[in-house]
């Protein structure tokens, strides 16, 4: 077996855009896909996003499963692993992809419009990958992707609900590419920069076209793949370009005392050059 070939993935907010793209490379390179999405699942089997993507999948020839529930909560997270192992016995990747925007600068931001982009973004990841984990452990194989954005590393005006979940998958994916490493458990993340229902609005036509969602997936699948060992790593994807992120240290400066303020503040220039800068390693 070799790539995605045979193996059992998970690909959340599925429907359209960045996950449906996802879903239907998925399953031309031959894996079976868990199609979640909780858009129009009210409209019945026929008119639901998931089951369009899943239908489409199907009559390629390839192995689909339609789910809904959502994963911003902790049963929706289950339900959707419950019901990928009750279909095929097995879960072998997570592709984290669902997501939502409630745009609006700080000053104005609700409570709900905070939460609300938190628990899809950043809970969302947490419940399915959760209720994957024992399942990853015990066949001592898995593949976790989240799903981060320009917006969280760069940040963004009128995003600050948006860049604080994007941000905090990178620091799970971080910790659980430290927590995988022994049961042969990968943990990475793709930043996608593509046109979707969520950021289409925000492009002119030239750079909508250019930004074409199919161009991020050949990197998720090979994230997902079993051909890719690497854990850890953040790759940005955008219109045909791929490239890694990665956290760098200046050198900085050094004290053999306790500075003063006055101290920092005449040796900051050295502190915040980053001339010389290498990859930070974390302390511990």
């Amino acid at each position: 077996m070799a790539g995605v070939e045979g193996r059992v993935v998970v690909v959340t907010g599925a429907g359209g855009g960045l996950g449906r793209q996802h879903a239907l490379l998925l399953a031309s390179q031959g894996a079976k896909v868990a199609v979640n999405d909780v858009g129009d699942a009210d409209a019945g089997p026929s008119g639901s996003m998931a089951e369009q993507v899943a239908g489409e999948i199907h009559d390629a020839g390839g192995g689909a499963l339609a789910n809904h529930d959502d994963v911003a909560t902790s049963q929706g997270g289950r339900a959707l692993i419950e019901q990928t192992l009750s279909r095929w016995g097995r879960v072998d990747g997570v592709v984290n992809n669902a997501g939502i925007l409630r745009d609006v600068t700080l000053h104005k931001m609700t409570d709900e419009q905070w939460d609300a982009v938190l628990k899809v973004h950043a809970y969302g990841t947490f419940h399915v990958t959760r209720a994957a984990w024992p399942h990853l452990r015990a066949q001592q194989f898995g593949r976790v992707v989240v799903t981060s954005s320009t917006s969280g590393l760069y940040g963004n005006v009128g995003q600050a609900n948006y860049a604080t979940a994007k941000m905090g998958v990178l620091g799970l994916m971080a910790a659980l590419a430290r927590e995988g490493a022994r049961h042969q458990i990968t943990a990475n993340a793709i930043v996608p920069l593509a046109t979707t229902r969520m950021t289409a609005p925000l492009f002119d036509d030239e750079t909508a076209e250019r930004l074409d969602p199919a161009y991020v997936s050949p990197a998720v699948v090979h994230l997902v793949s079993e051909d890719c060992t690497d854990s850890g790593m953040a790759i940005l994807a955008a219109g045909g370009s791929y490239r890694r992120v990665a956290l760098f240290e200046s050198p900085g400066a050094s004290f053999e005392h306790v500075p003063t303020p006055a101290e920092v503040a005449a040796r900051w220039d050295s502190i915040t050059d980053l001339t010389g800068a290498a990859p930070g390693i974390a302390p511990l």
